[in-house]
């Protein structure tokens, strides 16, 4: 029988051919066959490849099978889940195709494993809230106070409305103040919606973004249209939650990976469903939204927008396209706007609109820069704090304020050398010392995650050890001995793994039962704390000492938004800075003492020298082995497959040039080995101009042949726009 009646006979049998994505690193789409009329673009089937089951989406029907259709198999199930929409399938396109990745590699980040199926989502749901009514009742029952029985009786009373499928009471939200700036700076954004241009909104810390965007928010809502308001971390939905809801009330939605599973789910049901303000991080950008009336992404310019695993997509301006995909009205917001962002406003892409006062009035922290060389020159320092930071703290305590310590390395110190041989101790695994974690007695590598026990001893020759530099936990010991009296808390990474921790932390630094509180780039960002009057940032240095063209900007980025968390709501503030290099350009420039009138065109000019972004696109190599030989071997043929790819392109050198494609490497970076794996980067700079697309599809095809060619699979991955 040949194959044209093979698909007859098998169609007379009510069998449709389709095409499914599965959550792999695919250059194709395997085919199954499933009953006529049970599946549609979108559908969640379940299905067997390469002897393992899969969930996977549906993305064609009604194919023509490209394989011999004997050997394809049928599909397992039907899966109860709603189907991917066609806004879903778009993003992921976009995803797939800017990215240079699989669109199974974008399924899997969309569609975590252990996703429950709606019914069950939906008894699960039910069953938390009846528990919960349940416990509200017996509260109420146990209450003393006639204000702590009201409130449980008003949570109860959403409860029982929630689970009747009635209406949800609530109290009359407040209304949203803008002062006369916040006005007028709102109907700039207005006028620039109706001109369907994205806006930049450029506002100094604590110039009232966020009650603008709740206002624009509002509006969109009475619209019958839904929002999404994107944060970098989940620390800063975790304090924007308690403000927003005010606003919205049981309008407002919480999305990001801390959720618990079942917590995601109910959220993704409701967004299928509900009027909604989705407040999450960059993974909230999966979720299947429906009728999407404005996008928020606040903070803009913060590199935590940036996936570091595939799909290594951009979340600022994915949400950009996830914009275009609804017809939504898009507002990027930063007090220390990205220069990508600005570059953008400058050819009209984008509107600029400024907010350049503190809603409550008053002026910048001002700004105190200490030379740690002159100050150890005279005995002028105690530990890692200069005598002049100590009594800065100290006035601020006697005063009855508050006060933030910046340092951006966590442990208790990032060091180890023996004090005999000068062994440093290193990851067994990775090019990195090990850091040690006193509080734990653990030598821990902040990469792999490898921890060994912290012996105090040189294992070579068993000399005692000695601790270099100071992480947050030995910062927090410094000020405990410093300052014996006062109320001292820390708050990085580590002590961030725990919610409640975190959240204790916050709240309690908020309502003043806290004075001096130490931690690393968390500190900085998006807290508003009433009584903080001094900042400060030990060994600021580290922040400038980035092999990476950004280097500049980002330290500029991060010590501006740190500066912003002081002197608001009109109280004086201070801003100390301790660094070895006083007269650096950005500490100049925050101290107002810039040589430059424009430090930012200063840098944009730099950039378009050396053909960096934002005049260019940047797309990095990244190439992983255990054998660093073979690994080198490898990535000169990649080389010189991509040098005779574009060989028709004559500007293909590795230097500074103008050119259409500039290729530099292959490389090591300074990081060289992770995990046991070698690395080398190869980096691929492609102009900005009519042949950027078909350069990028050029250079994916050339690797998906190296990689064919060499048999030298999932050792290559590509990373557009890095960080």
């Amino acid at each position: 029988m040949s194959p044209k009646m093979s698909i007859f006979a098998i169609a007379m049998d009510n069998k449709t051919c389709i095409s499914v994505i599965l959550p792999l690193r695919l250059a194709w789409n395997p085919s199954y066959w499933a009953e006529e009329g049970t599946v549609v673009r979108g559908s969640r089937v379940r299905v067997r490849f390469a002897n393992k089951t899969y969930s996977g989406v549906v993305e064609e029907t009604g194919i023509e099978p490209t394989a011999d259709p004997s050997k394809i198999v049928e599909i397992l199930e039907v899966e109860d889940l709603p189907p991917v929409t066609e806004q879903e399938f778009r993003l992921w396109q976009f995803i797939s195709d800017y990215y240079l990745c699989t669109l199974g590699e974008v399924f899997r980040c969309a569609s975590p494993a252990g996703a429950i199926a709606q019914e069950q989502t939906a008894a699960r749901i039910r069953e938390r809230m009846e528990k919960q009514l349940e416990g509200l009742r017996s509260k109420i029952a146990r209450a003393r106070r006639d204000d702590t029985r009201q409130r449980y009786a008003a949570a109860a009373a959403i409860l029982e409305a929630r689970l009747s499928g009635m209406p949800v009471p609530q109290e009359a939200l407040p209304e949203i103040h803008l002062s006369d700036l916040q006005s007028k700076a709102l109907g700039q954004i207005r006028k620039a919606f109706l001109e369907e241009k994205i806006v930049l909104l450029n506002g100094v810390t604590g110039s009232g973004k966020t009650e603008l965007y709740a206002q624009l928010a509002r509006e969109t809502l009475a619209q019958g249209r839904n929002v999404l308001y994107l944060v970098p971390e989940i620390a800063l939905s975790r304090q924007l939650e308690d403000r927003l809801a005010r606003f919205f009330g049981e309008e407002l939605l919480v999305f990001h990976s801390a959720e618990t599973a079942a917590r995601r789910q109910e959220v993704a049901a409701r967004v299928r469903k509900g009027s909604y303000i989705v407040l999450g991080t960059r993974s909230a950008l999966f979720l299947p939204h429906r009728d999407l009336g404005l996008v928020i992404v606040d903070e803009e310019h913060d590199a935590s927008y940036k996936q570091d695993s595939t799909p290594r997509y951009q979340g600022r301006d994915t949400a950009v396209m996830l914009g275009r995909i609804h017809g939504s009205r898009v507002i990027l917001g930063s007090a220390t706007p990205s220069l990508e962002s600005l570059y953008n406003c400058e050819t009209g892409r984008y509107a600029l609109v400024s907010l350049a006062e503190k809603y409550h009035g008053g002026s910048e922290a001002e700004v105190e820069i200490i030379d740690t060389r002159s100050e150890r020159r005279k005995n002028g320092m105690v530990g890692s704090f200069s005598r002049k930071l100590i009594a800065r703290i100290g006035e601020t305590l006697s005063a009855g304020g508050q006060a933030v310590i910046l340092r951006s390395r966590r442990a208790y110190a990032p060091v180890v050398q023996c004090s005999g041989c000068g062994r440093i101790l290193k990851c067994p695994n990775c090019h990195v010392s090990l850091s040690y974690h006193k509080a734990t007695g653990r030598m821990v590598c902040h990469h792999c995650g490898h921890q060994e026990p912290y012996s105090g001893t040189c294992p070579s020759c068993g000399q005692p050890l000695e601790p270099l530099g100071a992480g947050t936990q030995r910062i927090e010991e410094e000020l405990r001995t410093l300052f014996p009296d006062a109320r001292i808390a820390r708050l990085d990474s580590d002590a961030a793994q725990n919610k409640q921790y975190e959240e204790q932390v916050i709240q309690d630094f908020a309502e003043h039962r806290t004075d001096l509180l130490v931690g690393t780039q968390i500190v900085t960002k998006g807290f508003d704390f009433e009584g903080l009057s001094l900042v400060a940032v030990l060994q600021a240095d580290s922040l400038l000492g980035q092999q990476d063209f950004r280097a500049d900007e980002r330290a500029l980025q991060l010590l501006e938004q740190f500066r912003g968390r002081c002197a608001r709501r009109g109280n004086p503030g201070r801003f100390v800075i301790q660094t070895a290099q006083a007269d650096h350009p950005v500490y100049r420039e925050l101290a107002g003492q810039s040589l430059s009138n424009d430090f930012i065109g200063d840098l944009l000019a730099e950039r378009r020298a050396f053909g960096y972004p934002p005049y260019s696109r940047v797309i990095l190599l990244v190439c992983r082995d255990t054998d660093p030989a073979r690994l080198d071997r490898l990535c000169r043929r990649l080389t010189d497959a991509l040098c005779a790819a574009f060989v028709t392109k004559p500007s293909l050198l590795s230097g500074p040039v103008q050119g259409a494609v500039r290729l530099t490497g292959p490389y090591a970076p300074p990081l060289d080995r992770v995990a046991g794996q070698f690395i080398r980067h190869i980096r691929i700079t492609l102009r900005k101009d009519a042949a950027l697309a078909a350069n990028k599809q050029l250079l994916a095809k050339t690797l998906a042949q190296f990689e064919k060619e060499a048999r030298y699979p999932g050792h290559i991955y590509a990373d557009v726009d890095p960080a």
